[in-house]
């Protein structure tokens, strides 16, 4: 069901509650206050009588009658039934004995000196009379054929202006609905309009206050995060297809050129070896990309669990080394660190030496020595790892930018690389809920620090 029926249903099914209860109220009251006027009338005709009959002694039961019967004051089908002490009856006008007086109904009378009650359509009231000489009970009885009109009235009048209401309601409901929701179908509308083509167009957030507006401004936000991914991949595809085509190119061009004539043994065993150390470099590569795409998602499927940072960095130091002869890498320990349980943080053992592999890597290729100083050092419950050299340095302008993808410092082109090391890092350590900064100098050496929160 469509929000704006939904809405409009609901708005007449809380009207129509309350204005039942309204109405049910009104008349409730009403027929309340119908019956307490009447019997208010009966009670007065009841005592008036019962003073004529007793008080006066002029007056007897047959003089009584005829003075009723011609009394323009009398109430509609009335009649009056006087009982004496002895429940005997001294005067009546209902001659056809339409009202039933039982005994009961007379000693009710006589302990709660008054009483009233319905027997079809006549009211009754009872009253306890007690004149000089004689006690005596008296009931009159009548149809209130005036009131009960105005009730029937009143039930039609209420019944009309229910459904009536009902029907305005409905009609201004639905208009309700269609201007409270104007908003979001606006909303609708521009959101369809949105294409890859147009990822920078932005919702309107109308006045900014409203909870209209905050959506917007909610769509907004995920509108920049979308155009930012695309931008982020489609320079991805377009890096990586470059970075892929070279060696591809490289490694056909030296295929070609074997194949051209024949060669020695000798000679086809050093082109195989070239062709060799490129498949294994786009090999690399490769694997770079597959871990950049992987890490670069908001949530990788990645299992966490205790590790130990001396352990990922001895490894990274071994792998490195075993690659490269030259290299000289010193790992050292900061007084921060006076408990094993220091080195733990949870996290994926092999995203972490990947972190480590890159920037040593890094430290050792870009500097003269190819050295680095590793020093690991606890601080506020985080594992900090330094990660010091004394190489080529990075350009201050270009510090801000050397985290993008596929970006390089201009003065690293004659190095080999594919600028994908640091993007890398950088997601690993986001995702082990960790920070990295740089600190450089040109020509003096370069400081990456990582801190990693600490699991105990």
């Amino acid at each position: 069901m469509e929000i704006r029926k939904k809405l409009t249903y609901q708005f007449i099914g809380i009207v129509a509650i309350i204005l039942l209860f309204s109405m049910v109220a009104i008349y409730i009251s009403f027929s309340k206050t119908r019956q307490e006027e009447f019997f208010d009338r009966l009670s007065s005709k009841a005592k008036l009588v019962a003073q004529m009959l007793i008080d006066i002694d002029e007056i007897d039961s047959e003089l009584l009658k005829r003075i009723e019967l011609n009394n323009p004051l009398s109430l509609p089908n009335e009649k009056i039934i006087i009982y004496d002490y002895q429940d005997e009856v001294i005067y009546t006008t209902d001659d056809e004995n339409i009202l039933s007086i039982t005994n009961e109904i007379i000693d009710d009378v006589r302990l709660e000196e008054e009483t009233q009650f319905k027997q079809g359509m006549y009211e009754i009231f009872g009253q306890f009379y007690t004149g000089q000489y004689d006690r005596i009970v008296v009931f009159a009885a009548a149809t209130d054929i005036f009131g009960m009109n105005k009730i029937k009235r009143l039930r039609i009048i209420l019944v009309i202006v229910f459904v009536l209401s009902l029907i305005i309601v409905y009609f201004s409901g639905r208009l309700f609905a269609v201007r409270a929701l104007a908003p979001i179908s606006q909303m609708v509308n521009q959101v369809n309009k949105i294409e890859l083509a147009n990822l920078g167009t932005r919702i309107d957030e109308g006045n900014g206050q409203d909870e209209i507006a905050h959506l917007a401004k909610t769509f907004n936000k995920m509108l920049e995060r979308l155009e930012a991914a695309f931008k982020i991949q489609k320079n991805f595809i377009a890096n990586a297809s470059h970075e892929l085509r070279t060696p591809l190119t490289v490694i056909t061009g030296q295929l070609e050129v074997i194949l051209m004539k024949a060669r020695t043994n000798e000679e086809y065993k050093n082109a195989l070896l070239l062709v060799l150390n490129d498949v294994k470099d786009l090999n690399a590569l490769s694997n770079k990309l597959l871990m950049l795409a992987q890490t670069s998602t908001d949530r990788p499927q990645m299992n966490f669990v205790k590790i130990r940072i001396d352990d990922a960095l001895w490894k990274a130091q071994q792998e490195i080394n075993s690659r490269n002869k030259n290299y000289s890498i010193n790992i050292n320990f900061g007084e921060g660190i006076d408990d094993e349980n220091k080195l733990s943080v949870s996290g994926n053992d092999i995203l972490i030496k990947t972190v480590f592999i890159n920037l040593i890597d890094n430290a050792c290729k870009y500097s003269l020595n190819h050295h680095v100083d590793v020093t690991l050092d606890s601080k506020d419950d985080q594992l900090v790892i330094h990660f010091t050299d004394k190489g080529i340095g990075i350009i201050e302008e270009e510090l801000k930018m050397i985290f993008n993808p596929f970006y390089r410092s201009k003065n690293t082109i004659s190095y080999s690389g594919h600028g994908i090391g640091l993007s890398l890092v950088e997601n690993i350590v986001k995702l082990h809920k960790g920070t990295i900064q740089v600190v450089s100098a040109l020509d003096k050496g370069t400081k990456f620090t990582i801190k990693l929160p600490i699991c105990t």
